[in-house]
This record gives C-alpha cells, structure tokens and sequence, in this order.
C-alpha cells in the first residue's frame, strides 16, 4: 500500500500542467530525433540538456526522459519505412518492419510497433514500480562473466536469424566481429586492424556507419537493379478502419510482445547493456518460438512486435541502475546521470530515501509518457505512410541525403561518408550471393561489449576459461546458449542423413 500511495503522490506531481507540457513536448521530440537516421536519444537528450536549465531539475529530468520514451518509439518508423534503423536499438525492427512496408502493409507495421512499445513500456514501469530494490540487487549480482555469458546467448539467436544456411550466418557473423576490433586495443592502446594506418580507423567503426551503408546505400541499390529504375509507388494506403483492424491484431502478437517485454527489461537492468541486445535476442527469441520462423526476414509482424517491446522495457529498466546504484545502464542513462548531477540529484541507494517526491514523479511520469508516445504515434501514421506515396525518383535522393547525414552526424568525419557508400556496395553484394546481412550488422554491435567483459574475466581468472562455467549465473547461460548453437547443426546433420 504504500507503493501505491507514493505512486500517488508521483502522479500528482507529474500531472501538474508544466510536466504535463515537458512530457508531450519531450514525447513529441523524441519522436522526431528517433526517427532521423543518424540523431536517436543518445545525440537528442545531450542536445536538448541545456534546454532544461529552464525548469526545475525534476521537471527537467522528466522533459529528457520523455525525449528518451519518444525516441524509442520513434526509431522503428525510419526502420519501417525507409529501411534506415535510426539507431542501434531499432535495427531488428528492419528485418520484418521493412518488407511490410513493401509488401503494402505499413500501417500494420507502424500500429504494431507502437501498440508493442506501449505494452513493453507499460510493463516495465510496473516491474519498475515494485521491484526497483531486490532488481537492482540482481543486476549488480552481474560481473564481466555474466555479461559474456548473456553476450554468447545473444550470438547464439545469430545463427537462427539466418536461416538454413549456418556456413553463410558464421561467416556474417565473423565479418562483422572482425569490423567490430577495428580501432585501438581496448587494454593496451594499440591500434589495430587500421588499414595502412588511416586516420579515420583510429576511433573504429560506427555501427551506424554500417547500418545505414548496408540498410540505406545497400538497399537502394538492390531496389533499383531489380526493378530496372522504374519502381512504382508504393499502394501504401490508411483508413480508420485499418487501424482499428490492426489494432485489433495486436493480439496475434501478444504472445512475442509480452517475452520481448520481460526480456528487454532484464537485460536493460545490467549495468551499461542498454537496449540493443535486448531487442536482438527478442527477435531471435521469437523466432524460435514461432511456428513459422522461414517467415521471419520477409514480414513476420512478431519480428516488429518482440525487439519494439524489448527496446522499450530496456530504455525503462536501463533507469533503474542509475537510480539505484548511480551506474548507467546504457549511454542515453550516462548523459541522465550527468545531468542529475549538476542539478544536486546524487543517484544511488539513499535517493529513494533522501529524495523520494522525485524518484515517484520521475516513475508516474514514464506512465504518462509511454501514453502520450503512444497517442502522437498513432495520430502521426497517415503523415508517414505518405511517405511511401512518395515517388521513388523522389525518394530515393532523400533516402541518400538521410544516409550521408546519418553517418556524417555522430562523428563529423568525412572517412564515414565514404565508408556508407563501401557497405553499400558491400550489403548490395551480399544480397546479390545471398548472404544473411543481420548478423554482421548486430555482431558489429554487440563484437566491442563481448571482447570487453570476455577479457576482464579472463584477467580476474588468470586466462582460466572455466570462470564462464563455474560461476552460478553465468555457468547455466552459457550451457543454454552452446544448447542453442548445436541445435541447427544437429538438425542440419540430421537432414543430410534423411537425404
């Protein structure tokens, strides 16, 4: 009861009409920024910091996790209708949302991926509400052997995303690892893997660089070779009656939404996981669950609802170690704790003691926000299907435009822009050898976050690599995930022998 009466007090403070503004105005942002290629909430939340120096320091942190809420929402509509993840954290929304949109089913993608983030969102600011101390216990029960162990996993969903073909997903999976080393060495400094020793190299690869090259460039090649630069517009159409059919059909989906929800929550609480490995593993996840997983890759709506539910119960549980333990759960919670900071908020255990009005209008906020995202989202989808209604001539030099932005924005780097145009290139030549060009993309996320926790456990171990399996969390992760590498091997082994 006493939860609830706080929860109480949180909403009574976050319904006042100055956070109710900051909350619509920061969903509304947000949206915007998670949906411009190149932009997403890390780059949106540091650029409208300074802005809150306007409010006071709970409406200020209300108004940049508002901004965080809405860019969540908002990367899955570039993913959906141009084939551009936004950010790192929308990229397995391409994988189903994209051949929707193509297919003439837009609408259904872009009302699923909103009704799936709202549930995902819902239910972690519940398990947020209630369990914020005994989940920050968990988390923190998580070392470098344990965030191996879940990165393992992660990969082991890889080889599921590729279909039939194992050899083929490997090799995607080691090109895009190899990408991932590119730079310097993260203990002792050496550059590596820098090409002759080109200055662009030295700070690696950006996996927008890579995303937008292959998903942006890639694509647009591909469309074009295929239609012989006659592609027509796409019959791309809305009505209030196909919305309320497809919301209606968010219950085919509810079974995906609901595991991506759990999912992304837990491995948004693991201090500085973030959000895109969640989604990654709730598409991979959904796959295998599903009755259909040859559909996947070619406009499966679960492969839409499971990662949009998984990032946005990630973006929700990444707030709890900052609040709880003073530890940022993903970059966008790093610029929040900075932001605290400066404001005299000190995270950690004593701020649910110290400064509790805060913390309870910070959580009924995120109620407030996830229903507001949700709202603007839906009344915004007729303005982006008409994007699709866009002729291709028109189209296709915005979508170039987008991708040189993109990559330009996050480092200002001229070597990234040349480097879009070679993936592009590149993912136009894997889609002509039929090869899987996800796990090079995700590998390329994820290759930095596994090396790292894989060789401070091997320093803590002295090389032993026994500290994988001997250790009670990561111990029974890792069998579960060579559990899932063997499997499609086996099978594959099985169906040479029927032969």
């Amino acid at each position: 009861m006493e939860v609830l009466s706080l929860l109480g007090q949180g909403f009574a403070s976050a319904l006042t009409p100055l956070n109710i503004a900051l909350i619509v105005g920061g969903c509304a942002l947000g949206l915007f920024i998670g949906a411009m290629p190149g932009l997403g909430s890390v780059n949106g939340v540091a650029i409208l910091l300074p802005m809150t120096f306007l409010v006071p320091p709970a409406g200020a942190i209300i108004f940049l996790a508002a901004i965080y809420y809405g860019a969540m929402y908002g990367g899955a509509i570039s993913s959906i209708m141009l084939g551009i993840p936004g950010a790192s954290t929308a990229v397995a929304t391409v994988f189903d949302g994209r051949p929707l949109a193509q297919k003439g089913e837009a609408d259904r993608a872009l009302i699923t991926a909103a009704g799936a983030s709202f549930i995902g969102g819902t239910i972690s600011v519940i398990l947020f509400t209630l369990f914020a101390p005994p989940l920050a216990d968990v988390a923190l029960a998580f070392g470098a052997a344990e965030e191996f162990a879940l990165m393992i996993l992660a990969f082991a969903t890889f080889v599921g995303l590729g279909g039939d073909d194992i050899p083929k997903t490997l090799f995607s999976i080691f090109i895009g690892l190899a990408l991932s080393a590119v730079g310097l060495d993260i203990i002792s400094g050496e550059p590596r893997l820098i090409f002759g020793g080109l200055p662009g190299f030295y700070h690696g690869i950006n996996f927008l660089v890579l995303a937008i090259g292959i998903y942006g460039i890639g694509e647009m090649l591909w469309t074009i070779e295929e239609t012989g630069g006659k592609v027509s517009v796409s019959q791309a159409n809305i009505t209030v009656r196909r919305i309320l059919a497809n919301l209606r059909g968010l219950i085919s989906t509810l079974k995906a939404t609901v595991m991506g929800s759990f999912l992304g929550y837990f491995v948004g609480i693991l201090p500085a996981a973030g959000a895109t490995p969640g989604s990654i593993m709730a598409y991979g996840v959904a796959k295998q669950m599903s009755k259909d997983p040859e559909s996947f890759g070619r406009g499966n709506v679960n492969g839409v609802a499971a990662p949009e539910a998984a990032n946005n119960a990630a973006s929700t549980g990444s707030m709890l170690p900052m609040l709880t333990l003073g530890i940022p759960g993903s970059p966008t919670t790093a610029i929040l704790l900075g932001g605290m900071v400066i404001w005299g908020l000190e995270p950690g255990p004593m701020l649910f003691v110290e400064q509790q009005s805060f913390v309870w209008a910070l959580i009924a906020s995120l109620y407030v926000a996830n229903l507001f995202a949700l709202i603007i989202n839906l009344a915004f989808i007729p303005g982006f299907i008409s994007v699709l209604r866009t002729p291709f001539t028109i189209l296709a030099p915005v979508i170039f435009v987008l991708c040189v932005i993109g990559g330009y924005a996050p480092t200002q780097d001229m070597h990234d822009v040349w480097l879009i145009f070679a993936f592009g290139v590149a993912g136009y030549l894997m889609r002509k050898l039929d090869y899987p060009m996800a796990p090079a993309v995700l590998a390329i996320v994820l290759g930095p976050l596994a090396e790292t926790s894989m060789r401070q456990s091997l320093i803590m171990s002295d090389g032993n690599f026994l500290v994988f399996f001997t250790r009670p969390i990561s111990g029974p992760i890792m069998v579960v995930a060579l559990i899932m590498f063997a499997l499609p091997l086996i099978q594959l082994l099985r169906r040479k022998r029927t032969l």
